[in-house]
């Protein structure tokens, strides 16, 4: 936490300071990768949880449009806390998956851990305090749904931090996959979440629709040294306005 702060302090604006006074602080790890993507028009956060990732992205990209998605309304009142008075934010208090309606979110200890799939032993035994503690029913939508394809002005980025449900929450933004210039994931090589799908597949289902590899960031290790889970940036086609 002490390096958190540390690069809060560098690289963060009143925003961030600001933002503490509501316990939220900014995803600082991820600030070198966004500052190399050069522009970006179009913020689409799925996973949202406090706004931690999306107050990075507005510290990089001042001019963008934010729109984030986080279903459980603790945090989802703290983004909202976070961002009043940015007229360029937009949170929708949802999930995003292949089919609109409900769905039973299983809640961890750490909310920022909850998953639409059940906790393992070994998520909590790698992560102490992410134990499941309860569920609760949330809402479940498409991206398409929420989101117009004349909203997402390119270069548009596509974020993902949903806790193993990443393809079925790729599924969902399907429709508009081929607008984003880029994907930024957060995948896992060892069963966190029950029945998720690893980052090869992720990997492969990405590269099957033209998003190519472009890099890996924040390799987590277990304490034998292997490889647990990692954020993955993939490329896209459309840049410019132009697939």
């Amino acid at each position: 936490m002490s390096r958190k702060l540390a690069g809060i302090a560098l690289h963060g604006g009143i925003s961030w300071l600001r933002a503490l006074r509501f316990g939220v602080a900014a995803g600082v790890e991820h600030f070198a990768v966004l500052r190399s993507l050069g522009e970006v028009r179009t913020v689409v956060d799925i996973g949202a949880n406090r706004g931690q990732f999306a107050l990075v992205a507005r510290h990089c990209f001042p001019a963008a449009t934010l729109v984030s998605f986080e279903p459980l309304p603790g945090p989802a009142a703290l983004y909202r806390a976070v961002f009043a008075g940015d007229g360029r934010a937009r949170l929708v208090e949802a999930a995003i998956g292949v089919e609109p309606g409900e769905a039973v979110i299983h809640l961890s200890a750490r909310d920022d851990s909850s998953s639409l799939l059940p906790i393992t032993a070994r998520q909590n035994a790698l992560f102490p305090g992410t134990a499941e503690a309860g569920t609760a029913t949330i809402r479940v939508a498409r991206l398409v749904d929420e989101v117009g394809a004349e909203d997402l002005v390119a270069p548009a980025l596509l974020k993902l931090g949903v806790q193993g449900f990443e393809l079925q929450a790729l599924d969902g933004c399907e429709a508009l996959l081929g607008r984003f210039a880029w994907v930024y994931v957060e995948c896992s090589f060892v069963e966190l979440y029950e029945g998720q799908a690893f980052a090869d597949e992720v990997i492969a289902w990405l590269r099957a629709r033209g998003l190519r590899l472009a890099g890996v960031y924040h390799m987590a290790y277990d304490g034998d040294g292997r490889a647990v889970q990692a954020d993955f940036l993939f490329r896209g086609g459309w840049a410019s306005g132009v697939a």
